[in-house]
């Protein structure tokens, strides 16, 4: 009981201490109008709890008189005393039918091997109970599921949620329109939130595990910052090779998991580590490009569709 009262102590003096460390922009749990209702909430509570352990107390104390009085009584008339079983005593023997081993002479059967008897022991209630709710249950369900159709099968709900998750993902695209891309007609546009948006999706993708976090290229990809291409140099080369992929190279179609936006933005990016020479970069693979055009265009023009 002590180690009780010392432990609701100390649970106090934390919501106390908490409450006045509060910053005064946030409501403390003092100016809570809630307040009067836990304290009294928890007054009842610790109540309850000490009355609880007071009458377990008292019961034990009865328990251990009761039991000192027969043992008396016992000793009186000449008896050898036996301690009457306690209720969880009884109870188990109630549920599990199990014979004491003073009786089981009574069970046993004429069955013999090598000394070892076999007893007739029976299946516990328990397990019966438990084996004919089994039965009642699996009537039920056939009834629910299989004759009323009450309630939907496995199968049935699968479906359900496929169309649910199918409507959602409709609902989600039609907030979110994608803006249509004509890859052929692609031009780099200089603008540096659609670069920083390439930059993401080139480190949320494990582009760097194959072209370095620099695009200086290690032992799988190429340098991405020098003027030489395997594919293609041309915008539309890039963005090309980063949907559809280069299989004999070891180059995923990133088309199949990102938008058309995202291909473009890591389009811009790619083109925008052209001359950014990071230290120990791979050496060139494939032509050497030349840009007719500067990397540089409207960031206002409109893409015709994909």
């Amino acid at each position: 009981m002590k180690k009780l009262v010392l432990i609701l102590s100390g649970w106090f003096f934390t919501v106390s201490t908490f409450a006045q460390d509060a910053t005064p922009a946030e409501k403390t749990f003092v100016e809570d109008p809630m307040l009067p209702y836990y304290l009294a909430f928890g007054f009842i509570l610790i109540a309850a709890i000490l009355v609880a352990m007071a009458g377990v107390y008292v019961v034990r104390i009865l328990d251990d008189l009761t039991e000192q009085a027969k043992k008396e009584k016992a000793a009186k008339v000449g008896i050898a005393y036996v301690p009457t079983p306690g209720w969880w005593a009884q109870f188990s023997q109630k549920i599990n039918a199990s014979v004491p081993v003073t009786q089981e002479k009574n069970i046993e059967l004429d069955h013999n091997y090598d000394g070892i008897k076999e007893l007739d022991n029976h299946l516990p209630p328990w397990w019966k109970w438990l084996f004919y709710g089994t039965i009642g249950w699996s009537v039920v369900y056939v009834i629910v599921f299989h004759f009323s159709s009450s309630l939907p099968l496995s199968i049935e709900e699968y479906q359900d949620e496929v169309a649910i998750a199918a409507e959602q993902q409709r609902q989600r695209i039609a907030a979110q329109p994608q803006l249509a891309i004509d890859e052929n007609n692609l031009q780099f546009i200089n603008d540096p939130a659609m670069i920083e948006k390439g930059k993401k999706v080139f480190a949320s993708n494990p582009c760097g595990s194959c072209h370095r976090n620099d695009g200086g290229g290690n032992a799988i990809g190429p340098n991405l910052t020098d003027e030489y291409w395997i594919h293609g140099g041309e915008v539309k080369n890039i963005f090309n090779t980063i949907k559809n992929g280069a299989v004999d190279k070891g180059m995923p179609a990133w088309g199949k998991g990102m938008s058309a936006q995202d291909v473009r933005d890591l389009t811009f990016y790619v083109m925008s580590l052209q001359g950014t020479n990071p230290p120990n970069a791979k050496a060139p693979q494939g032509e050497l490009f030349k840009q007719t055009a500067p990397l540089i265009a409207d960031s206002t023009k409109t893409q015709a569709k994909l």
